[in-house]
């Protein structure tokens, strides 16, 4: 062992072992600083920009950070994560808590520990306004969407006969509830109140009771006992002097619920591991990747091939316009695609969370296609077309038996290497609901705690995958290429 990985080594079991210990409260102390995880895109109520000023951020839990680290004699700093991530970055030390809506699920109960609450919140229904449901005992056989790691999503699971579509922001569910894509939506009251029955929805409406209820709550490592300790001292006195009550009355959070806020009782532990059905849902996930990739490649052949054309034997109209074309698929992001297929045009074109990732990755792969197949035009000797003239044979019949054979023969390396990247970049689609292979892999490190488990599993998916596919390519680069031995120099 050489002595820098040994250093290295020594290093971690330090830092690990300072965790351990819950040196956490005197590290805060000792710097006058204390971190909490939150992530800004959760938006108003939690943690956003206040509109006047966009350097300063605003909104209530931005108020109770504030009055907590007073009442610890230090000042607050946000640190900015993505929120399914907060638990592991809190794990990894990379902050001191979290606080971001955080609910006291069991999950997490039995991997880190919860401060007492500092706010009651409902689970609310919403449902389109000419419907008729009043309970999740309804929705049977029906799509039901919310937010993933969170209660609403531990209920959905619960209920097997419910089709869940998972969320990664608050106004996508409603958006898809409004047009169609799914009969309900269950979050919380603060997320259904000012995304989902709003004037900017007339077409839903919220069912007028509580689903269930649960409390938001600030997450600490193990062993940070003493951190934990002071915190939930402040919050009590908070309480007792009302200045939690005045925080939440500024941001129109409170309610008869808040007067039901207690500490969380002893419960008993539930863990997951990678079983039978774990490796299926796994598998499931796999043949969806699998599907979207060959769909969208279907696409992007095809249409890589017509733009390949356009740019070298079209006119200037042709050309203009497959260069538009190229540049503005290759020149803004693939995610920003998607969104603008599945919400962005769902007033006039109504996709499906599957019909618009096929379409948006399809659409974006043929750009780079296109410039594949470009190159290999380019690249045939121009001795071919004038052999195929001399033989009377008409620009079109050129095209197809003489140029494009040869030309796809020379892209076919390239066009393997797209294949294999289009198979990875599929798992953008999570974002528009699609569950998917990485998307899966999230969900499974949540339930097993563990994202060491998760992502091998997911990577050994990935590769069941592209090897065979990679394999194909070699054998028909060898079957279509002749010989494709080096030359000797």
């Amino acid at each position: 062992m050489g002595p820098a990985y040994a250093i290295a080594i020594a290093c971690v079991a330090c830092s690990a072992n300072d965790i351990e210990q819950g040196h956490t409260l005197a590290d805060i102390q000792a710097r006058g600083e204390i971190t909490w995880g939150a992530d800004q895109a959760g938006g108003e109520p939690y943690v956003y920009q206040d509109p006047s000023d966009s350097t300063k951020l605003i909104g209530f839990e931005v108020d109770i950070m504030g009055a907590l680290a007073r009442r610890l004699g230090v000042k607050a700093r946000l640190v900015n994560y993505n929120w399914s991530n907060l638990v592991q970055s809190l794990e990894r030390g990379d902050f001191d808590i979290v606080m971001n809506g955080l609910e006291a699920t069991q999950e997490r109960k039995d991997r880190i520990l919860l401060s007492d609450p500092y706010y009651v919140y409902a689970e609310t229904l919403t449902v389109r306004a000419n419907s008729d449901v009043r309970s999740l005992f309804e929705l049977g056989g029906k799509k039901v969407g919310t937010l993933n790691q969170t209660y609403a999503h531990d209920i959905l699971g619960m209920m097997p006969a419910i089709h869940e579509l998972l969320y990664e922001g608050n106004e996508e569910p409603y958006l898809d509830l409004e047009s169609g894509r799914s009969e309900a939506v269950l979050l919380d009251n603060i997320i259904a109140d000012r995304y989902g029955c709003t004037d900017k929805h007339p077409l839903l409406k919220c069912v007028p009771y509580d689903i269930a209820r649960g409390t938001y709550v600030i997450g600490m490592r193990k062993g940070d006992t003493a951190l934990a300790t002071a915190i939930d001292g402040a919050l009590a006195d908070m309480r007792k002097d009302g200045e939690l009550k005045q925080i939440l009355e500024k941001a129109h959070l409170w309610d008869d619920r808040q007067e039901t806020a207690t500490s969380l009782g002893k419960a008993d532990l539930r863990k997951r591991t990678f079983d039978l059905a774990m490796f299926g849902q796994f598998a499931w996930a796999a043949l969806v990747t699998l599907k979207l990739t060959v769909l969208a490649f279907l696409i992007a052949v095809p249409l890589g091939l017509l733009l390949a054309v356009m740019r070298v034997y079209g006119g200037p109209l042709a050309r203009g316009g497959a260069r538009a074309y190229i540049e503005l698929f290759r020149g803004t992001p693939v995610l920003l695609q998607l969104f603008v297929l599945y919400y962005g045009i769902a007033d006039f074109i109504h996709l499906g969370p599957v019909e618009a990732a096929v379409l948006g990755l399809g659409l974006n792969y043929g750009a780079y296609e296109a410039e594949v197949y470009r190159g290999a035009l380019l690249a045939l000797p121009r001795g071919q077309t004038e052999a195929a003239k001399a033989l009377g044979m008409r620009p079109r019949q050129i095209l197809r038996h003489v140029l494009l054979p040869q030309a796809l023969r020379l892209a076919l390396p390239p066009m393997t290497n797209d294949f294999v990247s289009l198979l990875k970049d599929s798992s953008l689609v999570s974002v528009i609901t699609v569950i998917e292979l990485t998307k899966q892999m999230q969900i499974a490190a949540a339930d097993l705690r563990s994202w060491f488990v998760a992502g091998v599993a997911c990577a050994l998916f990935y590769l069941l995958l592209s090897v065979p596919l990679s394999e194909l390519a070699r054998w028909l680069e060898r079957r279509l290429g002749g010989d494709h031995r080096p030359h000797a120099l």
